[in-house]
């Protein structure tokens, strides 16, 4: 059995090129070139850096990979598989096969794309093969940016690789301050020089603040002081990407509190309205153009994105009026799925946050693509196709890859209907490179797409072996159709769906001698970006207006819910004959902490409606007996934690999340036995209290 310490993930996550991947019985097919070590690989005396640095790269790659040793060369010849700068194109490359001669022609930057692409299809064969003819592989999207997936905004040079093997082409920067990371102190500059070597653009993902209303005398020293100075210290970065609940102002729209969210109290009673940050305020659009001049004054080919995440709530009229106003040059990032209206038994469960749950688009994103492309506004979508949403919140990525195919299609679509030319990949809880990695690539050819189906047997072949491949798609399937039943809600994502079976498990009643509230703080490394910022333990209902009361969705969600765990244990039950190999090990680790968030989730709702349902009990007879209730259920939630260790300590990346660093590994699972052995005391001191 395999038993990883925290934060040995890493290596394998760094580990580009997996040896062994030659299939010894793979032979070349008559319109096939096989690459044998009589083959060199060149590219030209000057040739520039992403270039050489790719060859190289590619060189490393057959013979770690694929047992061969190819000498690097510059001299252009026979049985030469020659790199070229193509200084016509602005993007992609030209892959011409022959049978003794291999051209890569391809655009600067992208010559990472050419080596991966080339890398992929060699695995996905099992050996060094590459189909004759002439292949013009053309991004169809202008940018796939990411976040780091080894740690909040560290880029080291092993992971800039590992972004440019997953097939990702822009780094996303969370710059708090002037050489300040969401990490700390950080050299920017030298980040966004060292990713230019592996191809790889950096934006700039804006925690600046300046706040200002653009009505004030002389306002634009203000915001020079920020969005110009960015762009004078960090020339190199391509944009900036800007959202409201990052970037709030002192808006005078009547529809708004005018205030931070945080301070939209008036004499201590809150203020019911949207902070500026939530809402389309009609002066947004004014102080958009003030960020717009400062950064274009600098830069003038600066991309500035705005993100309408936060009010993609609101009525399209008044979502139109914004993408009306919005200045010339400023790009619209719409979210694939937040807001999309969903139904069970009737009620109202609409999606709150990301989700691989929702294959359809979302309203909000079809009627703001819509609108955008009418108004001629670029368009980038906020769309998880990194494998990893808030389903759950700890996972490397979420094994449902015909989801993951829908999703990407559908955003296939947009781009032809709607002229979507940029994916924002991931948030900060970053990547993992798999088979959803694999998707994007495939999916993002101008005019070629592979078989999915049979990319999909290749892939489970490629990466758990012949024998377990029909038992891999299986479990996809099944894994799939399982995410028809789950509700993302805030409380959920927030709370169980985000750290799983570590979810602490507060007895409501407040028995205390200090008036303490019960919410508890979860414990997270102080260094991390958000750590228990975004973990709610105090489970209760977060009521929307646009959403059936909680009360009333629990007894359907959670009819729903087993569904779910019914169609998971399916899936995990084919995954158990993989536990022979450290790749299949790892995928039953995964399905099953993916299986106990499910228990852990079913058993929270219950925990609530019994707590709720002994509050407003009518005698100490019914009020004990549910009592007992609670006290079962607490005792079968311990178990459920502890069997959640061994999956944690297979893969280390289990468990932890960049921005909230590990929540949920054996420490984090062992301290949620003790608190809720904590509970346990409480609902004793309770039971006595009743039979007073």
């Amino acid at each position: 059995m395999i038993k990883e310490k925290n934060y040995d993930f890493r290596a394998r996550h760094w580990q580009v090129h997996i040896p062994g991947r030659r299939d010894a019985e793979r032979t070349p097919l008559p319109n096939e070139v096989l690459l044998d070590e009589n083959w060199s690989l060149g590219f030209p005396k000057d040739a520039g850096i992403v270039i050489v640095n790719a060859a190289n790269d590619l060189q490393d790659y057959l013979f770690v990979s694929m047992g061969i040793s190819l000498k690097l060369t510059n001299t252009d010849g026979e049985k030469v598989l020659w790199f070229q700068e193509n200084t016509q194109r602005k993007k992609g490359f030209d892959l011409i096969v022959e049978d003794k001669h291999i051209t890569v022609s391809t655009f600067q930057m992208d010559a990472f794309k050419a080596t991966v692409h080339i890398e992929d299809i060699m695995n996905l064969e099992g050996a060094p093969v590459l189909q004759k003819g002439t292949f013009d592989r053309t991004p169809i999207y202008d940018s796939i940016s990411i976040h780091s997936g080894c740690g909040i905004d560290d880029y080291c040079d092993n992971e800039l690789l590992a972004i440019a093997h997953a097939g990702y082409d822009t780094i996303n920067i969370m710059v708090k301050d002037f050489d300040v990371t969401a990490a700390g102190p950080a050299n920017i500059n030298d980040i966004i020089e060292r990713a230019e070597r592996f191809g790889i653009k950096s934006t700039i993902f804006n925690y600046m603040q300046c706040y200002h209303h653009p009505d004030e005398d002389n306002v634009q020293q203000y915001f020079d002081a920020v969005y110009g100075e960015l762009f004078r210290r960090y020339p190199k970065a391509i944009g900036i990407g800007m959202c409201g609940e990052s970037l709030s102002f002192p808006s005078k729209d009547p529809h708004t509190s005018g205030k931070p969210y945080k301070l939209s109290v008036i004499d201590g009673i809150p203020d019911t309205r949207p902070s500026p940050g939530w809402y389309p305020c009609y002066d947004y659009p004014a102080y958009l153009e003030c960020v717009k001049k400062a950064v274009h004054a600098v830069k003038p080919t600066a991309k500035v994105g705005w993100s309408t995440y936060n009010w993609g709530y609101a009525p399209l009229d008044i979502r139109k009026k914004f993408l009306e106003s919005l200045p010339k040059d400023i790009g619209l990032s719409v979210t694939y799925e937040i807001f999309s209206k969903r139904e069970l038994e009737g009620l109202q469960t609409p999606v709150m946050d990301y989700t691989i749950s929702a294959k359809e688009p979302g309203y909000y994103f079809t009627s703001e693509c819509e609108e955008a492309h009418k108004l001629g506004i670029p368009i980038s979508a906020n769309c998880n196709v990194a494998g990893i949403a808030w389903d759950f919140g700890v996972v490397p990525f979420v094994p449902v890859p015909e989801r993951w195919l829908t999703r990407c299609l559908h955003l296939r679509k947009a781009h032809y209907e709607w002229g979507v030319n940029s994916l924002y990949a991931t948030h900060h809880y970053g990547f993992w490179n798999c088979i959803t990695s694999d998707i994007v690539k495939w999916t993002g050819w101008e005019g070629f797409e592979p078989d999915y189906d049979e990319l999909f047997r290749k892939s489970a072949i490629r990466d758990y072996g012949k024998k377990h491949a029909d038992a891999v798609l299986k479990a996809w399937k099944l894994w799939g159709e399982a995410m028809d039943h789950y509700t993302a809600s805030n409380e959920d994502q927030y709370g169980p769906w985000r750290v799983g079976a570590a979810y602490p498990f507060i007895f409501q009643p407040n028995i205390t001698r200090t008036m303490s509230p019960k919410e508890i703080k979860f414990p997270t490394a102080p260094h991390a970006h958000f750590g228990s910022g975004i973990i709610k333990t105090f489970y209760t209902p977060y009521e929307n207006e646009n959403q059936t009361p909680g009360f009333l969705r629990y007894p359907a969600e959670l009819r729903a819910l087993h569904r779910m765990l019914k169609l998971w244990n399916e899936g995990l039950d084919a995954v158990q004959e993989l536990k022979d190999t450290p790749e299949g090990e790892r995928l039953e680790a995964l399905g099953h902490f993916i299986r106990n968030s499910i228990n852990t989730t079913i058993h929270i709702k219950q925990w609530w409606q019994l707590n709720m349902k002994m509050q407003t009990s009518t005698s100490k007879e019914e009020a004990l007996a549910i009592l007992d209730e609670i006290e079962k259920l607490a005792y079968t939630e311990i178990e459920n934690a502890k069997d959640t260790i061994p999956a944690v300590e297979t893969d280390s990346r289990i468990g932890w999340e960049p921005s909230m660093e590990y929540v949920t590994d054996k420490w984090h699972l062992e301290w949620k036995i003790r608190q809720v052995h904590a509970a346990l005391r409480e609902i004793a001191t309770y039971r006595g209290c009743l039979k007073l």
